[in-house]
């Protein structure tokens, strides 16, 4: 984040008397820009200018010469005959060990309370037989250089008149102790990286004057500068990588002259090093107008210089010494030394510069470039080689086209200037930059998107405040800067009016909330099945859907469907590149994972979403470069996998609740799947999962194709688990699987014995729950009739389609109908099983006759003897 001097500030914009970083970061956060963190000063006054009086030399000693001097600091002297050291004159008393100054000269003084780099606080002590009430400072002691040998001597170094008045504060004078506010610039304000951007936007906050050094005239273009060519017409572009370049030549420039002062303050201000002067020079433009520039050593340069995209196989030593590979599509600077058509590779356009041609200490002649890159293609190729640059940062948010020939003219008169060179007349200017964007506004688009009446003057006055150009009444035309690429729609421009009016004066009112219908249906549901498994001691987990070749060990069949799984191709664990077509397929691994860390009981659950690629139609992916078709959208929905939610469960050791000390087996799987079915209403049914010889229940009753299939098997126990079904007037729809694991898949995850899971197609489930809601049943005062059947089936006929049956059978008057006992043996005929049931009925409004309980016991067995082949046991 850029940091912001309030002195540079003051080149451009006249900032308010008093003006310090904390008022500053109040300015400006009105208009957006958000205080990062305000850096503290390294120096503290007071440091003010004094003039010596007097000098007293005395050997100690130790044989070292030290001066006793009088210091006028004029507002902070002692009077005559007070202080610490009374004098006859108003002065301060000083110890000094410099003597490369003498009485009348002007120095520098920190006083007592000051505080210099580095945490030095000043303070009098005595010292040499006197008292040292304050410290007249070198360059080292203030942080301005390395020279330690003598004190500042301001009149040797400035021009009377230039100095400060004695005893005036010199902070400021000497570049010292200025605070420095950061500030956080979002993407769409890269003008802000410069202090011509903050200058703009300190104007809009507190309407003080701004002068926009980007309109600077500057030379026109001719035929004598130096050329460049751009060759990047790849017919899939909707532009180019490069639309305007700039050259100007300084020649006969002093290599060994340094960088002004007041600009190596400012650079390092901002976090930069100095380098030498033309790389500076570059360095201090891109930070005050916004523009980034590159400086070559024009003897080492063969024109033209020609901007292209990469050639296969081209690599590139950058200043930073690292050999890179380049990507066709990276944009690049080259010349042709030898002859060949830009066969040299002088640098990565808006990124960094190579090796070749950089500014040496012998380079006496620069050509300066200056450019104006496409944002995309910088930001790819910073990103591609991890390359970010001061010039990419503000390259990829897009810089102001305009304002090359500005910059270049700026950084080769400072060149001139500092290092005693020329500017040749030639000046080249390639110039294909499209025309600025028209925007269609209506005037009362701001009010529409914000609610604030902003009359039609006041939004045309803060459009053309941004910079923008206004025509018409309503609606608008709106012409916006050069510098404001993010301005591309109306509610760009209202955002625009809103920021600069103001957003404390939008009025902050809750919006009125629409009656609704709550909660949509699925969703409540899946809320129901989630509080219902918590109620039940079941803790609610979120894991990864990314799954490897691990669940092999899950014994899943090759042929099976759920091997079909989409392979990412950016995955982010190698060893993980698939996503999961099963809740199960990660949920084991959480559970592994509590096992191993002491979990005795696992009772764990989760409901999310699993890929399915049936059905799926590759597409390629759309260039980013321009809105997609609606065809190419289409092709990327049907390129897209069903994404149905799941839920996953899976229960192992100790079970919970009750006295009797058990572990979790099979019966508690199917009473789980029983209690959901309770809960959403619907009736849940269970099937076996073996295959039936001849695929047909008595009576020629098709056998579910769930029992047909033995791969629905894994990975569960193949004799103690079974299908998930809604039986749905003729049809059955299969909507997952339960029971226990099996005993391989138990081991490969070191799961409790008998360990259960469920695995529940949420959406299958959820599309056969009728709309209407759950009638609940009215409670009957009235005693109940009990009765006992048992009855003889063949054995593949499950459980739950018997209990079907009965309740079918039943009707209004069967309450309810329970399982109490099983027997196959020598008693009953081979194949069969006898099931005893125990069934209540009762009336709501009457108590129930004998005749009447036996009527719908007769109807009962009746019916399970029509569709079962069932007979009653004697």
């Amino acid at each position: 984040m850029p940091n912001v001097p309030i002195s540079w500030l003051k080149d451009h914009v006249e900032v308010l008397p008093g003006t310090d970083a904390r008022t500053l970061a109040q300015a400006l956060v009105k208009v957006g820009l958000e205080e990062e963190e305000i850096h503290p000063a390294q120096v503290t006054g007071p440091l003010v200018v004094g003039k010596v009086l007097t000098l007293d030399a005395k050997k100690q000693t130790n044989g070292k010469v030290i001066n006793y001097c009088r210091v006028d600091v004029g507002a902070h002297n002692d009077p005559p005959g007070t202080g610490k050291e009374p004098s006859e004159l108003p002065s301060r008393g000083i110890i000094c060990g410099a003597h490369n100054f003498g009485v009348g000269d002007y120095v520098v003084v920190s006083l007592p309370g000051a505080i210099l780099p580095g945490e030095f606080k000043i303070s009098a002590r005595k010292t040499y037989g006197h008292i040292s009430d304050g410290m007249i400072c070198s360059e080292r002691e203030l942080g301005l250089g390395t020279d330690h040998d003598g004190i500042i001597v301001l009149n040797k170094q400035y021009a009377k008149e230039d100095i400060p008045p004695i005893g005036e504060d010199v902070i400021e004078f000497l570049g010292l102790g200025q605070e420095l506010l950061e500030i956080n610039v979002t993407p769409d304000r890269g003008y802000c990286f410069s202090m011509r951007g903050v200058a703009r936007e300190y104007a809009h906050s507190t309407g003080a004057h701004f002068t926009d050094p980007g309109l600077a005239t500057t030379p026109e273009a001719n035929e004598q500068g130096f050329p460049v060519e751009v060759e990047d017409d790849e017919p899939l572009r909707d532009h180019v990588g490069c639309n305007r370049f700039v050259t100007r030549v300084v020649r006969g420039v002093d290599p060994q002259a340094p960088t002004p002062r007041w600009m190596v303050e400012r650079l390092e201000a901002m976090g930069m090093r100095s380098v030498s002067l033309a790389v500076d020079i570059t360095n201090y433009v891109m930070l005050d107008l916004g523009q980034p520039l590159h400086a070559y050593d024009l003897s080492a340069l063969a024109g033209p210089l020609v901007v292209r995209r990469a050639h296969p196989g081209e690599s590139l030593r950058t200043l930073d010494d690292v050999e890179r590979n380049l990507d066709p599509e990276d944009l690049l600077i080259t010349d042709s030394p030898d002859g060949k058509r830009a066969s040299r590779i002088l640098g990565l356009a808006g990124v960094m510069g190579g090796q070749y041609s950089e500014v040496e200490e012998s380079t006496t002649d620069v050509l300066i470039e200056a450019a104006h890159f496409d944002a995309v293609s910088v930001a790819r190729s910073a990103r591609r080689h991890f390359l970010h640059s001061e010039a990419s940062k503000r390259f990829e948010r897009g810089t102001d086209p305009l304002l090359p020939p500005v910059a270049a003219d700026m950084a080769a008169r400072l060149l001139a200037k500092y290092g005693n060179g020329s500017v040749d007349h030639g000046v080249f200017d390639l110039n294909f930059v499209p025309e600025p964007e028209l925007i269609i506004m209506p005037v009362m688009e701001p009010q529409r998107l914000t609610g604030v009446a902003y009359p039609p003057e006041r939004v045309v006055e803060l459009l053309e405040e941004i910079g923008a150009q206004v025509e018409g009444d309503d609606p608008l035309q709106v012409t916006v800067p050069s510098w404001r690429p993010d301005l591309k729609q109306p509610c760009d421009l209202a955002e625009e009016i809103a920021r600069l009016d103001g957003y404390d004066n939008i009025p902050s009112e809750l919006p009125q909330a629409r009656a609704g219908q709550g909660v949509p249906p699925r969703m409540m549901m899946r809320r129901r099945t989630q509080h219902l498994l918590a109620d039940l001691g079941f803790v609610g987990v979120g894991s990864y859907p990314f799954i490897g070749d691990a669940h092999d060990l899950q014994l899943i069949p090759d042929d099976d469907e759920r091997r079909q799984t989409i392979e990412l191709r950016n995955p982010l664990v190698e060893a993980r590149p698939k996503l999961r077509t099963n809740v199960l397929d990660s949920l084991l691994d959480v559970a592994r994972r509590n096992r191993a860390r002491g979990a005795e009981s696992i009772r764990i659950f989760e409901m999310g979403m699993v890929a399915r690629p049936q059905g799926v139609v590759p597409h390629d992916i759309p260039s980013a470069q321009q809105r997609p078709h609606p065809k190419e959208v289409g092709g990327l929905h049907r390129g897209t996998p069903k994404q149905p939610w799941h839920l996953g469960v899976v229960a192992g050791g100790r079970a919970q609740g009750g006295d009797l000390e058990r572990d979790y087996d099979w019966k508690d799987a199917t009473e789980l799947v029983q209690e959901l079915g309770r809960e959403l209403g619907v009736t849940i049914q269970i099937s076996a999962l073996y295959r039936q010889p001849g695929g047909q229940l008595p009576h020629g009753r098709p056998t579910p194709k769930p029992l047909q299939d033995p791969a629905y098997a894994a990975p569960w126990h193949p004799g103690r688990s079974g299908i998930l079904f809604v039986s749905q007037k003729k049809r059955i729809v299969p909507i997952g699987r339960v029971g226990e694991l099996h005993p391989r898949v138990i081991d490969a995850y070191a799961l409790p014995a008998r360990s259960i899971a469920l695995e529940l197609d949420l959406e299958a489930l959820f599309k056969l729950i009728p709309d209407t809601p759950v009638e609940p049943h009215a409670i009957s005062s009235y005693p109940p009739v009990k009765e006992d059947i048992a009855i003889v089936v063949d054995q593949q006929i499950p459980v739950s389609m018997v209990l079907d049956t009965i309740r079918s059978a039943g009707g209004p008057l069967l309450e309810d109908v329970s399982l109490f006992d099983e027997y196959v043996g020598d008693q009953i005929e081979e194949g069969k099983r006898s099931l005893a049931f125990a069934l209540r009925m009762r009336a709501t409004d009457r108590t129930l006759k004998a005749k009447e309980a036996a009527k719908v016991r007769g109807e009962i067995v009746e019916k399970l003897s029509n569709q079962l082949g069932a007979k009653l046991r004697a």
